[in-house]
C-alpha cells in the first residue's frame, strides 16, 4: 500500500513547466526512447527514468516490444508498476523526479490520497482542494505518472470522464480496465472506508 507522500522533485516555482527533460534541446518525448517498457494487460507500458526518479509513464508507448530496464531504478519501477497489474492492492509508490505547477502538484498529491478500489468526482476533488472540477481535470490530464499518481479514480459526475486528454477511445478503454482492475478489491470483500 502507498506508505506517505510521495517525494516531489520539481524545478522552483516559477521556472516554468518543461516537457519533463532538463535541457531547452531535448527532442520531442515522441522520439525519445524508454528506459524500460514492460508488458501490461492492455498492452505496452513505457517507462522514463530522470537519475534514479520516475519522469514518466506512457500507457500508450508508440513502440510495439518490451524493452529490458536500462538501469537499476527503471528495474525497480519496472518491477513496482508490473506488479500493480497483477494486484491492485499492490500500490505503486516510487520516488518521482515530474514537473508541474504548484497548482498541479497539489491536485497530484490529493490523487496519491485515494485509496485504490474508490473514485472521487472531478467536482468532489475539486470542492475538497477549493477550485474548479475543470482544473483539477487539467491538473490530471497533465499527469505525467499515471496508474502510480492515480488520476485514473477521478471521474465525471455521469460515467468515467476523460482519460490522458481523451473522452474516448483507447485511453478510457484503458481507465476503465484499471478501474475493473481495482474493483476486486472491494468485491473481494476488503472494506475501503469509504
Amino acid at each position: 500500500m502507498y506508505s506517505g507522500e510521495a517525494q516531489w522533485f520539481s524545478r522552483p516555482p516559477g521556472a516554468g513547466r518543461l516537457s519533463g527533460f532538463d535541457s531547452p534541446y531535448a527532442v520531442s518525448r515522441r522520439f525519445q526512447s524508454y528506459d524500460a517498457v514492460v508488458a501490461a494487460p492492455f498492452g505496452l507500458v513505457g517507462i522514463r527514468m530522470r537519475g534514479d526518479g520516475l519522469a514518466a509513464v506512457e500507457l500508450k508507448p508508440r513502440i510495439r516490444r518490451m524493452t529490458p530496464p536500462k538501469t537499476e531504478a527503471a528495474g525497480k519501477a519496472a518491477e513496482i508498476i508490473s506488479r500493480y497489474f497483477n494486484n491492485p492492492a499492490s500500490t505503486p509508490s516510487l520516488k518521482l523526479d515530474i514537473s508541474g505547477t504548484p497548482f498541479q502538484r497539489r491536485v497530484w498529491i490529493a490523487l496519491t490520497r485515494i485509496p485504490p478500489g474508490t473514485t472521487i468526482t472531478y467536482g468532489a476533488l475539486a470542492d475538497k482542494l477549493g477550485t474548479s472540477a475543470r482544473a483539477v481535470g487539467g491538473a490530471c490530464r497533465e499527469n505525467p505518472v499515471p496508474v502510480v499518481v492515480p488520476c485514473h479514480r477521478v471521474i465525471a459526475a455521469a460515467g468515467a470522464g476523460g482519460f490522458m486528454g481523451r473522452s474516448g477511445g483507447r485511453a478510457l478503454e484503458i481507465k476503465t480496465w484499471l478501474l475493473c482492475h481495482e474493483a476486486q478489491l472491494l468485491s473481494g470483500g476488503r472494506d475501503q472506508g469509504k
